[in-house]
């Protein structure tokens, strides 16, 4: 299956760069534009999943597509972008292989229901954000699945992910940068094209792989 990574470096002069930074949902809509027109269901046929990384010179984002993104379509002076196939890289994962990872995910997990929530007829607890030890296994298990196994993970608790047009909407996100070996290539292959965790439509759940660097 293909897949398409466009790298954008973000204009700060843009006042919609500004907005897009402080509202993950108005992020979610810009990118979407990458997408091409008269999809029947846009959001599942893209496959959109997207992270932005800060660095030294500024911010940027990286946005996953399973349909070859048209940069074109995003708004003027929004930022300069470069597009990468990714199904080279799908390809050539094999099990035992060692790389590098990124992923910025939505550590929660779901409460028990209590009886009280039970009686205003709720069906599912409430989400609870994980932090610190939790979070990290969090990560170790959701990897595994993954296809991953662990061999180090930096955590760093990023600013939680907001909406402004829903307010109630929060996503606390955890980033874990590391290496691993590769246990499952078709688990990953799926985490890699569909993402981790929740909140994906809203910047979180994007994993990112790079070679190891050689001993």
């Amino acid at each position: 299956m293909s897949a398409y990574l466009t790298r954008i470096r973000l204009n700060p002069r843009s006042a919609l760069v500004r907005r897009d930074l402080h509202d993950a949902a108005e992020l979610h809509k810009t990118l979407m534009r990458l997408a091409p027109d008269n999809l029947s269901n846009a959001r599942a046929q893209a496959g959109l999943l997207f992270r932005v990384d800060e660095t030294d010179t500024g911010p940027f984002v990286l946005a996953q597509s399973r349909l070859a993104p048209h940069p074109d379509r995003l708004p003027p002076g929004y930022g300069h972008t470069q597009v990468r196939d990714l199904t080279p890289m799908l390809e050539a994962l094999t099990p035992g292989m060692q790389v590098r990872y990124r992923i910025a995910a939505n550590t929660c997990k779901q409460q028990r229901l209590t009886p009280e929530q039970a009686a205003q007829g709720r069906t599912r607890g409430k989400l609870k954000a994980l932090t610190g030890e939790e979070a990290l296994t969090w990560w170790h298990q959701r990897a595994e699945k993954a296809g991953l196994r662990l061999l180090t993970a930096q955590p760093t608790h990023l600013p939680t992910l907001r909406s402004r047009a829903n307010p109630g909407m929060t996503h606390s996100i955890n980033r874990f940068d590391g290496l691993a070996t590769i246990t499952d290539t078709q688990a990953l292959t799926t985490a890699l094209l569909t993402g981790i965790g929740k909140g994906r439509s809203y910047g979180a759940g994007l994993l990112s792989l790079a070679p190891a660097p050689r001993p």
